[in-house]
């Protein structure tokens, strides 16, 4: 995400906020996410979103699915059999 992507997505979150006159508390309540991801996302510092970040955010915002870039998930890389195992012993 380039600088310039990561300012235009954070000035969109911020003018969202506005134009609904609700916080960063009550927009962390709305979209499940933290307060400081919302903080950490409106400061546009070009961080990349974890895909369910992004998917929220153009939830939110009315953005097509696949219009925020993402980082990588840790979650991506690990062997999913391994976290549905349950030991039933």
């Amino acid at each position: 995400m380039s600088g310039e992507d990561s300012t235009r997505l954070a000035r969109a979150r911020i003018e969202f906020r506005e134009a609904e006159g609700i916080s960063e508390r009550e927009l962390a309540r709305r979209t499940w996410l933290s307060e400081a991801t919302i903080r950490t996302f409106e400061r546009g510092r070009g961080d990349l979103p974890t895909p369910t970040v992004a998917r929220t955010f153009e939830e939110l915002l009315g953005w097509a699915p696949g219009s925020i870039k993402t980082a990588p998930s840790e979650a991506m890389g690990r062997d999913a059999s391994a976290d549905s195992a349950v030991d039933l012993e």
